[in-house]
This record gives C-alpha cells, structure tokens and sequence, in this order.
C-alpha cells in the first residue's frame, strides 16, 4: 500500500475561502479515488494561504481488473437492436456470447478491463479534480484561459515517492514546492509527506491551520499576560488570521491615548474589521490601549518596525473613527430622522421612516399592552412603558443616517444607543436602540428591560409579516431576509420573558399598519396564517432542541388557537412530563379505545358527534358509572384550565380510563336502538373533547 500526496500552490488564497476549498479538494480526490476503484485507508486536506494539500494513505499501486456481464437483445433480434447493443459495449458480433435463457437464446457481452497503474489514474483524477474545484470567486491570468481563485504557480504530486504526471493551467506536476515567500522562497524537492511537512516547517511554513491557531492564541495571551491584560476572545477572526500567515507572530502594539474616548465598539470593530487586530482588555474589564498583530515573519529587529508601520495606519484609521464620532454626536438622534424618509426599506415595503411608524404603533400599542400585562404593572406604569416604547422605536433607526453607521454597518444599534445617551434620553430608551436587533441567534443575548423587549419584538413583527405579505417567503435554504432568525427571536422574546401576547392579533394589528404600502388585493388571513405556520414550525425548531419528541409538538400545536406561546409550550412541557408517567399511559389508553370506536361510526354516519350526551338514555351501570364520571371529570376541569395548570387537567382526565374501560367492556355501543346509539358515543367522544383541550392526542405515537 502507497501513499499519494498532492499539493497546488498558488497566490494568497482568501482566508474565508480556504476551509472550504481545502475540503472541496478533499471530496474532488476521494469522488475520484472511488470512481476508479482505488480503495483508500485515509484521507487527509490542509491549506494555508498559499496552498491546498491532500495526503491519502494506504492505496494500492494498480487498480484492481474488472468484469462486467451485459445483457443485450435476443438472437433474432432485428440487426438495428443487435448493432445498437455492440457499439455500446464495444465488441464484434464474434465477441459476444449466446446463452440460452428461458425467454430464448440472448447475446451477452463479457467487458473484461485490466486494472492500470494507480500512477496513471491519480494524473487524471488530479486534473479532473483542479478543473472541478469551486470557487465563489475566479480569475485568469496570463494568457492562459483557466480560472482559478488566484494564478496557479505550481503542483507536486507524488505517489509511492514517484512524480504523478498532471498537466493543468500550463503547469507540469514536480517532486517540488517553495517555502515561505521571504524566508525560502526557493523551490526544494521532497520524498512523501511526513518530509513534505517536516521541510516546510524548516521553511517556514506551518501547514495545519489548527497549529498555527494555537502559536497565535499562545504568543498573544502571553504577550498580554507580561502587561496584565487579557486578549479578547474572538475564534472567527482567530481562525481568519491563522489564513492569513503561514508562519504566526503576534506583536503587541499601542493605540493613542487621544482615540481611547471613543467607545470601544468603535475602536474594535475598526481593527478588526480592517485591520484584523485583537483587541485587549484591562483587569477591570475596560478596553486597554494595546492592540495584537499577527505578522507573517520573523524580523531581524524583533518586530519593531512591523508593530510601527501597524500603528501609523491605526492611528489614520481611528482618526477617521473619531471624525465620525465628533461630527456625529454635534447633531441629535432626532435630527437625523427626516433622512430616513430617503432610505428604502424593500421597494414593495416603503422606507425606513415608514417602517419607524410602524413598528412605533406596534411596540407602544399591542406589544407594550402585553408586557405590562405580563410584569402586572399599574396603569401609570402600562403608560410610561408605552411611551417610552414609541420613543425607542421612534429613534431606533436613527443612527442608519449617521457617518459613523455609514463606516461601520455592524455598529447600527449600538451607536443609537451612545448617540441616544448624549442627547439625554433615558437609560432604558437609549438601551432598547441598542437591543432592538437581538437576540440575532440562538446563542445572542435575548434581551429581558421592558422597553428592550418591546421595541425588538416589534420590529421583527414587522419584518415578518411584512415580507410575508409580499410573498418573499424563506424556500429550501435560502432565507435572504434572516426571516427565519426573526421568527427565532420573537419565540425568544416571548417565552424568556414570559409574555402573554395573542400573535394572531398582533399580525392582525401589524398588516392594518402596511395599510398604504400594500395593495388591496392582499387576502390578510392568509398572510396571519402562513405566518402563525411558520412561527409553528420555527417553534418546532427550538423545542427540538431541548428533546422533546416531535409528535408531542405536533400533538400540543393541534390546540395553538390564539398564538399565546408561553400557553402552548406549557402545555408541551406538561404534555411532555405527563405521558412518562402511568397517568399518561391510562390516558392515552383510554383516548385511543374510546376515539377509535368513535371515529369509525363518524366516518359511516357522516357526522361528528359533538356534544353533551343525557341521562335519559341510559340504562346499564356502566353507562351511569361513566355518565357520572364525565361530570366529576368537567367540573375537576374548569379550575385547572382557567389556571393554564395542564398537569391537574390530564389527572383529572386519567380517571376515566377505568370508568371507560368498564364501559367499553360490557357495553354494546353500536345498539340498534339509534337513540342509545348516539347517547353512547356522545359519551365516548367526550374523552376527545376533554383532552382536545390539551393536545390532539391522535398525532401521538405509540
């Protein structure tokens, strides 16, 4: 068994674009290995910003022969069929067989193909697998026609210490790679992998991304460390540095004190995003002076100059940041506002100072009503929280027209929030702008201040409903307006604060508010509900999460009437809890007895039976033994439900299985007497009734 290395070194490869090229590489190779019949032990890929690497282990050196029987037309055939069959396989009429079979004799083709050299088949494979890779982005160069993310420079590829002969992009494959662009840049000759990877080291070349994560992450916490600060932690611009260096060193430089009044989201995002800096903090948790950069050699100086010229283009950097800063903060939040009227939300969905209106009428009206609800608040309390909601909502894209939003998109919110400060806007007021975007993931910080909650639930209300209007729905996994990390966040929003909301009110009141953007041929209740569907599904979603089984959901949504969410998942949770135990099981029996029996007279009677059933009609014990139990069962009910107790109700509920079981036992349902009939499935179908207002127990499995 052999080992086969393949490496295509080219320019500096994006960083953003290495993971996944290195593993199309890996997947390219394997998709050929095992199209050729090339059995493998491992498969290993690799990249670094100027070079993809795959090493498999354990191939064998020739490709094992084949056999292949066709079958092909009858002897008697007409000669069309027979010459059609021949030149498929590629043999004479001479070079076929004729077997005899029960539906008469049939020509048979016998495709025996010696296996070739495995040198021989990876050249293919290797080209094959360079033209295939795909890029989000290419180029061409030269003269040539190929596109590559960048200019192809060279390709080693060895099997079993042998040169695989390639040919791609005008470049023949070698025994041969280059080192790193400063420290060897000269081209050297290796024998396998484990030289490949140990010459590269000694060229200064760290080949896993893993590693050189690691070198980063250790140079910058102890270059930190020696000042007392600790590095911010940050693994995507960890894992984007480590792509863009082949030999790590971190250097620590300073940041002007003159720039340190500037809030520190604006500092760190200006060195990350441009710079691709870490940011430092003190001991006391305060944004420290120092910043980390990651050079990609080691300087004879010890890396003064680098840490200089890296400070000098900070410095112009921030100084462009604190322009921002200064100018924006000599105007006020509500002065930016008339801007907004020039910003486009979506060309079916007006502007942004449109979207403001509603999503203010949203947080200050229905939303905030519910919040106060929630928190039990006095009626002067219900009124400031509405007010301050409609000034939060008000001013919260305000900072959308800022110069500072402008250079930095990612700081919207949390601007609004300084710029609202500055102006004097209370606390809570200033600190819903910033919140009014989260939480935008799973693991975001949901927000919990009154106010915050208000104004975030709103605006994502908004959105959905809508982009749903207009027929801009998520399809398979495409999702350009994040409208299902909106639906994620009201679901957060609701059940984390415990918010007693009607969703299919608040859709309601939220469609009424696009009144003069939407045209009057949209059908309202179809938009409230395919959108309290998804918001259902996306509920699905997060619930999955937390293990609870998936015909439970479906079982507890079956009873999602009025869109109160905290309501729906307290019954799942009871739901959940409940058929674990022998209660369950007694309820869900007698539920399924009494259902089927029910169901089956339905379906021959064409009609549902609904309703009360009488004494007047009864006769046997049993029937008076379940009668009596039905109303001790209604009455244990009322108490419960109002109280949103649905632990109590499936007690109360689990009674009846003896009773039911009784009944079911020495009673004949289906009498020919139509009125004892009916009376007796009227008491049957109250089992469904009662746990209907649970769940719909007949999507449960089991």
């Amino acid at each position: 068994m052999a080992e086969f290395l393949l490496e295509l070194r080219s320019e500096e490869i994006p960083a953003r674009m290495q993971a996944t090229a290195s593993a199309d590489l890996k997947r390219l190779v394997i998709s050929g290995l095992n199209e050729a019949g090339l059995i493998h032990e491992t498969v290993d890929c690799f990249a670094t910003p100027r070079r993809l690497t795959v090493v498999v282990e354990g191939l064998p050196t020739e490709q094992p022969d084949t056999r292949e029987e066709r079958k092909g037309p009858k002897t008697d055939a007409p000669e069309k069929a027979i010459e059609g069959f021949l030149k498929s396989v590629g043999l004479t009429r001479d070079q076929v067989e004729e077997r005899e079979t029960p539906k008469g004799n049939v020509l048979f083709a016998v495709i025996e193909k010696q296996g070739r050299a495995s040198i021989d088949v990876l050249g293919e494979i290797c080209a094959a697998s360079c033209a295939a890779l795909p890029w989000a982005k290419s180029m061409k160069w030269g003269n040539g026609s190929i596109r590559w993310v960048r200019p192809l420079q060279s390709i080693l590829a060895l099997f079993d210490g042998a040169v695989v002969p390639v040919e791609y992009a005008g470049i023949t494959s070698s025994d041969k790679t280059a080192g790193h662009r400063f420290h060897a840049p000269d081209y050297f000759a290796v024998q396998n992998f484990a030289d490949y990877r140990e010459k590269l080291f000694e060229a200064s070349v760290i080949l896993e991304s893993a590693e050189r994560q690691d070198l980063i992450r250790a140079g910058a916490d102890k270059q930190a460390a020696e000042e007392g600060l600790t590095v911010q932690t940050d693994d995507a611009l960890l894992r984007e540095v480590a792509g863009l260096v082949e030999w790590p060193v971190p250097l620590m430089g300073k940041i002007d004190e003159e720039f340190m009044e500037v809030p520190r989201e604006v500092l760190t995002a200006s060195m990350r995003a441009h710079q691709k800096y870490f940011s430092l903090d003190t001991a006391d948790g305060d944004l420290a002076p120092r910043f980390i950069v990651v050079a990609n050699l080691k300087a004879d100086d010890g890396g003064k100059a680098i840490i200089a010229g890296n400070e000098r283009v900070l410095r112009a950097r921030l100084a462009d940041a604190k322009f921002f800063w200064d100018q924006d903060r000599k105007s006020s939040l509500d002065s930016l506002l008339p801007a907004l009227e020039k910003i486009v939300f979506h060309a079916k969905l007006g502007t942004v100072a449109e979207r403001v209106h509603r999503v203010q009428n949203l947080a200050g009206g229905i939303i905030a009503d519910a919040v106060s609800r929630s928190l039990e608040l006095t009626e002067p309390q219900a009124g400031e929280l509405a007010d301050k909601a409609r000034m939060a909502a008000r001013l919260a894209k305000a900072d959308l027209a800022s110069g500072m939003v402008a250079e930095f998109p990612e700081l919207q919110g949390l601007m609004g929030r300084y710029y609202a400060m500055a102006d004097g806007e209370p606390a809570d007021v200033a600190q819903a702008i910033a919140d009014h975007y989260s939480p935008q993931g799973p693991n975001d910080t949901c927000p919990s201040a009154p106010v915050s909650v208000a104004v975030a639930l709103a605006d994502k209300l908004d959105t959905l409903v809508g982009f749903f209007a207009i027929d801009e729905k998520p399809t398979g996994s495409k999702d350009p307006f994040a409208l299902r990390r909106a639906a994620l966040g009201i679901i957060r929003l609701i059940l984390q604060n415990n918010l007693r909301l009607n969703l299919r009110d608040a859709i309601v009141q939220s469609l009424e508010l696009y009144a003069n953007e939407l045209p009057d041929k949209i059908n309202g209740n179809q938009v409230a509900l395919d959108l309290m569907a998804f918001i259902a599904d996306r509920l699905k979603v997060h619930l999955k999460d937390k293990n609870i089984r998936h015909d439970r959901i479906d079982a507890a949504l079956s009873a999602f009437d009025d869109g109160d969410l905290v309501k729906l998942v307290k019954k799942v949770s009871a739901l959940n809890i409940f058929l674990a135990t022998e209660d369950g099981a007694n309820i869900l029996s007698a539920y399924k007895r009494a259902n089927n029996i029910v169901r089956a007279a339905e379906k021959e009677d064409k009609v549902s039976y609904k309703g009360a059933a009488t004494d007047e009609h009864l006769s046997l014990t049993e029937e008076y033994a379940l009668f009596e139990a039905l109303i001790t069962c209604g009455s244990e009910l009322k108490n419960p439900l109002i109280l949103e107790d649905y632990t109590s109700v499936m007690t109360s509920i689990a009674k009846l299985r003896g009773p039911v079981d009784a009944f079911l036992d020495n009673v004949t349902v289906n009498t020919t007497e139509t009125a004892v009939r009916v009376n007796r499935l009227m008491l049957l179908a109250y089992i469904r009734t009662a746990v209907s207002k649970v769940a719909d127990f007949s999507k449960l499995e089991g």
